[in-house]
C-alpha cells in the first residue's frame, strides 16, 4: 500500500485542485485522484461555450487568470488550470475512479479502479471529496430516453441545421442551447415543467429567449411534460391535459445533474435521500464521518445552482485549515 499520505484529494476540477494547492502549501504529502482528465466536467462543456462569470471569479492558488475576454472561453479556463497545476507541481493520478474509501488504523483506505480495470490501493490520514456533479444527469425516466437520439449535454448547432429539435428544460443549459440551435437553423421546441422560465437564467440571456418565444421562433410549452420519446417523434403532455404528438429529430434533456452521492454512502457519510444533502460542518467541512471533508457543489446536493467555481475555490483554505489545526491539537 505504500506510504500513509497527508491528503488524499477525490477530483481534479477547479475546487479539488484548490483543495490540493493549499495542501500543498501547508507542506502536506499530498495525491489527487480523478476518474477522467484535469477539470473533466469542463472538458465536456460544449466547444464554445463562454463562462458566465469573469475571469477574475475563477482564480485559484492566487494565479492571474489572463484572458482577451472579461468572460473567459472553455479553452482559456482548460489552459489557466493546466498552468496552475504545473506551477504548483500538483500529483494527480488520471483515469483512476474511487470505489471505495474505509477507516483503517486511524488513517483511510482509499480504493481506486482504473480504465483497464486493475486497482490500486493509497493510505490517507484525510481524505477530501471535491467530486462535483456534471457527468451524473438527472433522467426523465421515460420510454426512448436510451435512443442515441437523447443527449443529456448540449453540443453546437452546426449538426441540426433544418431539423426538428427539442430542448427540455427551462434554466440556463436550456435557454443557451435552444437560441443556439435557432441560430444554426433548428426548428426548437423548447418544453418545461415550471410556469415559466427559470428565474436563475442569467439577466443577458433572458431577453432574448423571451423575446424568440414571444415572436414564435422558438415554440415552447409550460408546465408540460414529455412522456415519451421515439425514433421520429416526441409525446408531450402539457398543463391542460391536452395530449399532443410531434415530429422530432433530436432531444436534448438538460434537466440538470447531481452528485454522486453512492461514493458517499459507501465512505459512510450520512445523506439525505430527498436533497441528497450531506451532513457537513459549514465551518470546517468536515462530513459525519471524521477525518473526511466536503469540497465543492457536492455540498449542495441537488441545489446545484447554489455553489459554483466562484464559491467553491475557496474550501480548500477552510478544510486544510481544519486539518492544521486538528493535528497541532493532536500533538
Amino acid at each position: 500500500m505504500g506510504d500513509v499520505l497527508d491528503v488524499i484529494v477525490i477530483g481534479a476540477g477547479p475546487t479539488g485542485l484548490a483543495c490540493g494547492i493549499e495542501a500543498v502549501r501547508a507542506g502536506m504529502t499530498l495525491l489527487i485522484l480523478e476518474k477522467g482528465c484535469l477539470v473533466n466536467s469542463i472538458y465536456h462543456y460544449p466547444a464554445n461555450m463562454t463562462f458566465f462569470t469573469t475571469r477574475e471569479r475563477l482564480e485559484i492558488g492566487e494565479i492571474p487568470f489572463s484572458s482577451i475576454n472579461l468572460k473567459p472561453t472553455r479553452a482559456e479556463a482548460m489552459e489557466y488550470y493546466r498552468r496552475v497545476t504545473d506551477f504548483y507541481h500538483l500529483p494527480i493520478r488520471y483515469e483512476e475512479q474511487v470505489i471505495g474509501i474505509a477507516p483503517l488504523d486511524e488513517a483511510f483506505q482509499v480504493e481506486a479502479q482504473s480504465k483497464s480495470e486493475s486497482r490500486r490501493t493509497y493510505r490517507s490520514r484525510k481524505v477530501i471529496i471535491a467530486t462535483g456533479y456534471y457527468d451524473r444527469p438527472n433522467f426523465l425516466g421515460i420510454p426512448g430516453e436510451d435512443l442515441s437520439k437523447v443527449s443529456h449535454y448540449a453540443t453546437e448547432g452546426h449538426a441540426f441545421y433544418g431539423r426538428k429539435v427539442a430542448v427540455i428544460g427551462g434554466a440556463n443549459s436550456a435557454a443557451i442551447t435552444a437560441l443556439d440551435l435557432y441560430r444554426h437553423g433548428a426548428e426548437v421546441t423548447l418544453i418545461y415543467r415550471g410556469p415559466e422560465l427559470n428565474k436563475h437564467i442569467k439577466y443577458w440571456i433572458r431577453p432574448d429567449i423571451e423575446n424568440r418565444i414571444k415572436e414564435k421562433s422558438i415554440h415552447a410549452f409550460f408546465e408540460s411534460h414529455v412522456t415519451e420519446i421515439t425514433w421520429d417523434s416526441i409525446c408531450i403532455r402539457t398543463g391542460s391535459g391536452e395530449h399532443l404528438k410531434l415530429e422530432n429529430d433530436f432531444v436534448f434533456a438538460l434537466t440538470g445533474y447531481h452528485p454522486d452521492v453512492d461514493l458517499l454512502r459507501v465512505a459512510g457519510v450520512e445523506v439525505d435521500p430527498k436533497s441528497y444533502c450531506p451532513i457537513c460542518d459549514p465551518k470546517t467541512l468536515e462530513s459525519n464521518v471524521p477525518g473526511l471533508y466536503l469540497a465543492g457543489v457536492l455540498i449542495s446536493g441537488r441545489r446545484t445552482n447554489e455553489i459554483f467555481i466562484e464559491n467553491g475555490r475557496f474550501h480548500g483554505k477552510l478544510i486544510i485549515d481544519d486539518i492544521k489545526q486538528s493535528s497541532d491539537g493532536s500533538q
